[in-house]
């Protein structure tokens, strides 16, 4: 049985699709004639491609295996950009993770499955290929590659990935490689985005959550709202993008079709055109963002985050839905006296606006305005408060031409693919956006199309005529009766006089019962942090304890550190430490030091966490 057999077989059994996608008739790139294999000094094999050696020409074993002990220490899948004949991808899976494979052309993975023998290869259950295409498919794969249902990292836990290029191939094909670095980049800053975003909003939220807390006993969840779409009822989601302006010609066929959903930074659009959508979605904390509902006098439905900004939360919506606290604090009330139901949370307010899209129960969602671009050079539709704000602060020296350049330029702007197939200006923060997207739309079935498409390309959102959209049935009396009678028996039974009475009695009680623990945590730590800093080598005294003496304190130290890990609210004093305090414990070589230093950040961290909550709340 030849190579090409036993890998064929192999393929045909475990990488569905696979197999029909490299067999192919099409061609992707290089000639079967571009590419020549010669045999090493060392006697394996070798590929050229028009001259350029993808391998080493001595030893592409040592050599690939001198790749995979680059990315060694780290825990994350690895990505193997360019395959060639498989060398690093070999070495790699070696090393115990999911393997990543991308490889532009189709025919150099053939060569390389009819002159070696991959079938130990192909057996580890960790590998995922991704072949030619645009390449979108590697955020899919880093999805996976972290599923532990799918495979385990070394770690046990998301990590970032290693990226292994082969450079001969990454330069014969470089704007495809970079389009897939980039992709990894975006999908791998998510985690770093939400540390940096945690770090400089993280007392607003606190400060928010604080003042609107007692909204958890006096407004419904969207959970009350789940289904209410019931399959037959399309919903259209609106976002902000500059392709929204063009559905202004259709806005009234849209409301006699479609359950409506905006965010806050659309809804200005809709009502200062005369229509008000059915719910309307607000996520972010900060005073400015805010101010996109000024003058909008809203008669539409609010769903919104107990840690809005509070104002928000006293406008006079028609009716107003929590969901789920995505915060420590309001998750602790909410399970105490009303769960709400949670929404996905990717970073924009539009991403949780399809989540509750799709909550509702939607077959179809019709999305308007999610560009994650900058068509034409343009960031939002027109009349945006952001456009407002900047041409009311226009002066001669200061025209609002600056303040778009800005927007354009801070976001580290790269051209990507579009939805029209061709090229479209984005930036790093917007297609970690379409990341997200393109993850939950590979998990979820419901159908999203795509009103004029001008923005990123999304996997899962198919592009789709006017004419189509206008074939769908005008039902808007079904609409408004079945939100009329939803609305009218949510409020008999979330209001109803026992309910309301019990959850204001579960309310008080929660709030009792975390002022309580939040004194009880701050005692334990101030007491730690006490004894971390008055033990000699600590910060406050000089001169080392024998090791008995150590012992004692680490003792000491370790029972109370046990109670604070054991308290329930030590995850809301948690939110507000800083990620950055463990590392005073890596200043000091003495071990005994390190520790105490440690302690004291530990201790001192959850003092000053409970000290502010308390103030907030009391």
């Amino acid at each position: 049985m030849t190579f090409w057999d036993k890998n064929k077989k192999i393929l045909q059994q475990q990488y569905g699709g696979l197999f029909e996608e490299i067999t192919k008739g099409e061609n992707n790139g290089f000639l079967p004639e571009d590419l020549k294999i010669e045999t090493t000094p060392l006697g394996e094999l070798t590929l050229s491609i028009k001259g350029i050696y993808v391998h080493s020409q001595r030893d592409p074993l040592r050599e690939a295996q001198r790749l995979s002990e680059s990315v060694a220490a780290e825990n994350g899948a690895v990505v193997i950009l360019g395959f060639g004949l498989g060398y690093a991808a070999e070495a790699a899976v070696k090393l115990g993770r999911p393997v990543i494979v991308a490889e532009k052309n189709k025919n150099i993975l053939l060569k390389a499955f009819e002159l070696r023998d991959f079938t130990d290869f192909l057996s580890q259950n960790r590998i995922i290929f991704i072949v030619g295409g645009s390449g979108e498919g590697i955020v899919n794969a880093l999805e996976i590659a972290n599923d532990p249902s799918c495979f385990v990292c070394a770690s046990g836990k998301k990590e970032k990935p290693s990226v292994i290029r082969n450079k001969a191939l990454f330069g014969l094909d470089e704007e495809w490689y970079k389009a897939i670095d980039g992709r990894i980049a975006a999908w791998a800053m998510k985690d770093d985005v939400n540390t940096a975003t945690h770090r400089r909003f993280g007392y607003r939220w606190m400060r928010n959550l604080s003042r609107n807390m007692s909204v958890i006993r006096d407004y419904p969840g969207v959970l009350h709202l789940k289904d209410l779409a019931a399959s037959n009822i399309p919903v259209f989601l609106a976002a902000a993008g500059p392709s929204l302006d063009k559905i202004k010609p259709l806005l009234r066929e849209i409301h006699e079709r479609c359950i409506i959903v905006a965010v806050d930074t659309s809804l200005r659009f809709f009502v200062h055109n005369g229509i008000q959508p059915d719910f309307t979605v607000v996520m972010d904390p900060q005073f400015w963002n805010s101010r996109h509902l000024d003058r909008c006098d809203p008669n539409t439905a609010l769903v919104a985050e107990t840690a809005v900004y509070p104002p928000v939360l006293r406008m006079q919506f028609k009716n107003k839905f929590l969901c789920g606290s995505m915060f420590p604090l309001g998750e602790y009330i909410e399970k105490q006296v009303d769960p709400k139901g949670t929404l996905a949370a990717g970073g924009s307010v539009a991403t949780t606006a399809w989540d509750f899209a799709r909550l509702l129960g939607a077959g179809e969602i019709w999305i308007a305005g999610l560009d994650l671009a900058f068509p034409d050079l343009k960031t939002h539709f027109k009349g945006a408060r952001f456009e407002t704000i900047s041409n009311s602060a226009s002066s001669r020296f200061s025209p609002g031409e600056n303040w778009v350049v800005r927007s354009l330029r801070d976001g580290f702007p790269f051209k990507a693919a579009s939805a029209k197939g061709a090229q479209v200006l984005t930036d790093k923060r917007l297609s970690l956006y379409a990341a997200w997207f393109n993850s939950q739309f590979r998990r979820h079935t419901v159908k999203n199309y795509c009103l004029f498409p001008e923005g990123l390309a999304i996997t899962g959102l198919q592009a789709e005529s006017t004419e189509k959209f206008l074939a769908l049935p005008v039902i808007r009396s079904e609409i408004d009766s079945r939100i009329k009678e939803a609305f009218l028996q949510i409020e008999n039974k979330f209001n109803g006089l026992n309910e309301k009475n019990n959850r204001a009695q579960r309310y008080e009680n929660a709030v009792s019962v975390l002022k309580q623990s939040l004194e009880i945590l701050k005692d334990d730590a101030v007491r730690g942090e006490e004894i971390a800093r008055a033990a000699p080598g600590g910060a406050a005294s000089k001169g080392n304890l024998n090791l008995k003496e150590q012992e004692k304190v680490y003792k000491e130290l370790e029972i109370i550190a046990q109670r604070v890990k054991m308290s329930e609210v030590k995850k809301i004093a948690d939110f507000m430490s800083s990620p950055a305090q463990d590392a005073l414990a890596l200043e000091d070589n003495d071990p005994f030091c390190a520790y105490l230093k440690s302690m004291l950040g530990m201790f001192s961290g959850i003092k000053r966490s409970c000290d502010f909550i308390l103030r907030e709340i009391t």
